[in-house]
């Protein structure tokens, strides 16, 4: 089996990127793996010195077949860094898994998505691996599943695929009809189309939600394993689109060395209804953090109110 290249993109985010690479180097195929590691510029002085702490931590590791750090020189940005990046490497290499500087992985990661890349190559409909999978119950399930969603937080595809890739949010308002709108939205969640909207309107600009779209568009679908091989530790405030919502997307990994991969190729009914679940679950939690943040707000407010009048 010859192992897809890693690539990592990373930017003023020292303490994520050291826990990410950490991670990796404790991986079984990280020394047979060749990473190559994409260092976005910075913004403005306020950045420089967490971007240059990080690019000296990123000179000192070791642990994989080959390692080469692009360092950029203006600040490209998540979006366009990744996008080109991504670009460049799957021409070269034909596949690719890839990573954030917040991605803490298994040490089976590696193994599980090269292995998923070799078996599903060539296969029409699958489209995307993903190391991630939402912190549901594995009843009915098997060791892994398909679903037409796609999650970044850790994946893997093949240049065949990728060449499909396309940022565009007003042609895909054009030519998306109501009822293919409301199932991308996974029937109406707000979570997905929402997305594209803000992207067109120059509220986001962002990559990941145009993947997915790629994928629908060609009846796509996307493999999950059943027992998530990654942690997304970014969610403290400190990411590029990431808000602060604790470790609600967090869980124990998954420590399989090999999956069975004998899985029909349509999606899942059982994960699809766990999912959509999920995403409720979520949308509450988030909204009774801002609820009770309000109420503290509010509360502090009161206090230098009364104060103010004594």
């Amino acid at each position: 089996m010859i192992l897809a290249p890693i690539i990592l993109f990373v930017y003023n985010r020292p303490r994520h990127t050291r826990m990410t690479i950490e991670a990796l180097q404790k991986n079984k195929l990280a020394e047979r793996s060749d990473l190559i590691i994409y260092s976005d510029g910075n913004k403005n002085e306020l950045n420089y010195n967490e971007v240059l702490e990080v690019r000296n931590y990123l000179k000192t590791i070791d642990g994989f077949k080959s390692i080469e750090i692009i360092e950029r020189e203006k600040n490209l940005g998540l979006a366009s860094n990744i996008i080109d990046g991504v670009t460049i490497n799957i021409k070269k290499f034909g596949k690719v898994i890839v990573l954030e500087d917040d991605i803490v992985t298994s040490p089976f990661f590696l193994t599980f998505m090269n292995s998923a890349l070799d078996y599903y190559n060539k296969n029409h409909k699958v489209w995307h691996i993903s190391g991630w999978n939402y912190p549901m119950s594995s009843e009915g399930l098997n060791d892994v599943y398909f679903w037409r969603g796609m999650i970044c937080w850790g994946w893997a595809t093949w240049a065949d695929k990728w060449e499909y890739f396309e940022k565009d949010p007003i042609k895909l308002k054009k030519e998306f009809s109501a009822k293919q709108k409301y199932v991308f939205d996974l029937e109406g969640s707000g979570i997905f189309w929402p997305q594209i909207v803000k992207n067109l309107k120059g509220k986001l600009n962002t990559w990941a939600i145009f993947w997915y779209a790629s994928i629908f568009k060609n009846n796509g679908l996307c493999l999950h394993p059943t027992v998530s091989y990654v942690e997304n530790v970014g969610f403290d405030g400190s990411g590029t689109n990431c808000v602060d919502s604790g470790n609600v997307h967090n869980f124990e990994l998954n420590t399989k060395n090999s999956l069975n991969f004998d899985e029909p190729i349509f999606e899942s009914e059982i994960a699809v209804k766990r999912i959509k679940l999920y995403y409720k679950s979520i949308k509450k939690t988030i909204f009774l953090k801002i609820v009770n943040k309000s109420k503290k707000i509010l509360k502090k407010y009161m206090i230098i109110r009364s104060i103010a009048n004594e």
